[in-house]
């Protein structure tokens, strides 16, 4: 099998590689996204999606498995030393893949979604993409001011959810008006207990800033809110776990119902 070895860390493939490890926007400019590990690249084939070129640390690089070298259009093995320098694991996986990406601006209509109103931390939008596509939802829509979807924290973090939903990010609330599903927000102080509310199907759910919640604008655009049951008296819950409450609730109305 033809392969492409690199040694040199001055090498333009390598600083490009190393930008899309370390920056978390680049994926932009370059119109690729970097998955790294052997869970994100399986996740990803197991989608039918298709790396442009895969990525082997030389000393992993006689036990691959011929699939996972051969689904790409070009394979790099790079040195060690040069794989872990462009890692962003403490212990570097010794493979990736360079996947086509292009940003999509266009909001699906009437499929259940979940909205992302700033919500800033990688790790709660990465634990909420995995919500979203464990509990049925098929899009999230992440508004301005929303971590990038595609930096490496938040791949991490989604553990593969990515590749099963329908991303949209740096849109305004203006464009939730093509959604023509239900709104839903969560409230501590306003709404019905969500164990008791009629939750439609399908919906939306809005999710907002770790600190300020949801805005103005998309609570105005919002058809329903709900309260998440709180007995121990904690003043609010972390967006990633309320994400995760409201969507499963979702999930289980709609079994019930069904």
């Amino acid at each position: 099998m033809k392969f492409t070895e690199i040694h040199s860390r001055d090498n333009a493939f390598v600083k490009d590689l190393r930008r899309l490890s370390r920056e978390s926007g680049v994926y932009r400019r370059q119109g690729q996204v970097w998955l790294e590990g052997d869970h994100l690249c399986r996740a990803a084939l197991a989608r039918g999606l298709k790396p442009s070129v895969a990525v082997f640390a030389e000393s992993f690089w006689p036990q691959v498995p011929v699939e996972w070298a051969q689904c790409a259009s070009k394979v790099v093995v790079l040195a060690d030393a040069l794989f872990a320098d462009i890692s962003g694991l403490e212990s570097p996986a010794r493979m990736g893949y360079l996947l086509p990406w292009s940003p999509s601006v266009t909001v699906q209509s009437g499929v259940p979604s979940v909205v992302l109103d700033r919500v800033q931390d990688a790790g709660n939008v990465g634990s909420i993409l995995r919500s979203a596509s464990a509990f049925g939802f098929r899009q999230v829509i992440a508004l301005k001011g929303t971590a990038a979807l595609w930096s490496q924290k938040v791949l991490r973090a989604g553990m593969g959810a990515h590749f099963a939903l329908h991303l949209v990010e740096g849109v305004e609330a203006d464009a939730l008006a093509q959604l023509q599903v239900p709104l839903l927000v969560t409230s501590s102080h306003r709404g019905d207990l969500i164990h008791r509310a009629h939750l439609p199907w399908p919906c939306a759910w809005a999710m907002g800033h770790e600190g300020q919640g949801v805005g103005p604008a998309v609570e105005a655009l919002a058809a329903q809110s709900v309260r998440i049951a709180q007995p121990g008296g904690e003043e609010s819950l972390n967006v990633g776990a309320a994400a995760a409450i409201c969507l499963h609730a979702s999930a289980v109305s709609q079994a019930l119902e069904g």
